[in-house]
């Protein structure tokens, strides 16, 4: 099941993701593009050419979960960043999923308890 958490970080990759690869091939690319450790339990975001699939890639406590979607119509708002990765909140990812346009977003002060 899908769920987004705030203990987990979601990191979105920026380059051209080809949606034919599974679990061994984007933990690779996140190992060895991105330089991150794919068993983390963080949230990997990848994007083809074209914007309109997505898949999600995270280790959960005995394996890879691979959450993938294609539209049939429209596309995914990707944030901008010049960087090649960019963290972002669970409540933006949700927008970008929901198709809820991501360049107006204000998002306001809250208090958060670090643990």
């Amino acid at each position: 099941m899908l769920s987004f958490d705030h203990r987990r970080r979601y990191f979105c990759y920026r380059g051209i993701t080809d949606m034919r690869k599974g679990f061994d091939s984007l933990a690779g690319l996140v190992r060895n593009e991105l330089e991150m450790n794919p068993l983390s339990g963080d949230v990997f975001i990848f994007f083809n050419r074209r914007k309109n699939q997505v898949k999600l890639l995270s280790w959960e406590q005995d394996g890879f979960c691979i959450y993938y979607k294609r539209l049939e119509k429209g596309t995914y708002e990707i944030p901008s960043e010049k960087e090649g990765i960019k963290n972002i909140r669970p409540e933006v990812l949700q927008c970008i999923l929901g198709g809820i346009s991501i360049e107006h977003i204000t998002l306001r002060r809250r208090y958060v308890h670090a643990v």
